[in-house]
C-alpha cells in the first residue's frame, strides 16, 4: 500500500519523464495514471506507472513508465477461456533502456540489478530494448522487466488487458494498488 502523497509524487515524476521523452499526454490521462506498487509498498524497487490509452474487448494500448531500476515483477497472462488464450503483448521501448526477461537460456552476466525478493525472479533469458526496439510475448509467457539507470518508457500494444487475472510468481503481489490517505 502507498499513500496518496506517494502516488502523486510518482505521477509527477512519471509526467516529467514523459515530457523529457517528448511524449504528450492529456490532463485526463495524467489524472487517471495508475501508480502500481504491487501491494509491496516498495515503489522505488518494484512497481511502475501506467497510462491506459485504450482497453476494449479487442485491443489495448498503454504507456508504461519505469523509474531508474524500477521492476515490473515476474508474471504471466493466463488463458481466460476456451476461446481466449490470454493476453498477447508487444513492448516497444520509446525512451531509456529496458531489460526484459523470459524463459530460455540464461544470460551469463545480467543487466538486471535486483535489490529485493530475488527468489521471485526466475526467468533469466535477457532481451535488451533500446528506443525503437520491440518484442512480442505470446499469451501465458512468464516475464518481468526492469528499467535501466535512467528509467524507461515502454509502449504496450496488446490484446485485451485483464490485469486482475495476471498471475505473479511472488505470492505477496497484489496487482491492484491500494492507496491510503
Amino acid at each position: 500500500m502507498i499513500t496518496k502523497k506517494e502516488a502523486e509524487k510518482a505521477k509527477k515524476k512519471a509526467y516529467h519523464m514523459l515530457k523529457k521523452a517528448k511524449i504528450a499526454i492529456t490532463k485526463k490521462e495524467y489524472e487517471n495514471m495508475e501508480v502500481a506498487d504491487n501491494g509491496l509498498g516498495d515503489l522505488k524497487h518494484i512497481g511502475l506507472e501506467i497510462i491506459v490509452y485504450e482497453n476494449n474487448d479487442r485491443y489495448c494500448a498503454k504507456e508504461l513508465i519505469l523509474f531508474p531500476r524500477q521492476i515490473c515483477p515476474e508474471h504471466r497472462h493466463p488463458p481466460l477461456s476456451e476461446n481466449n488464450p490470454g493476453k498477447q503483448e508487444t513492448f516497444r521501448c520509446r525512451w531509456g533502456e529496458v531489460y526484459l526477461y523470459i524463459p530460455g537460456e540464461s544470460v551469463k552476466k545480467s543487466k538486471a540489478k535486483i535489490k529485493t525478493r530475488k527468489q521471485y525472479f526466475t526467468c533469466r533469458h535477457e532481451i535488451i530494448l533500446k528506443p525503437g526496439d520491440q518484442y512480442t510475448l505470446s499469451p501465458n509467457t512468464l516475464h518481468w522487466f526492469q528499467a535501466g539507470d535512467k528509467g524507461a518508457i515502454v509502449s504496450e500494444f496488446s490484446s485485451q488487458s485483464n490485469d486482475e487475472t495476471d498471475l505473479f510468481t511472488d505470492p505477496d503481489i497484489k496487482r491492484i494498488t491500494r492507496i491510503s490517505e
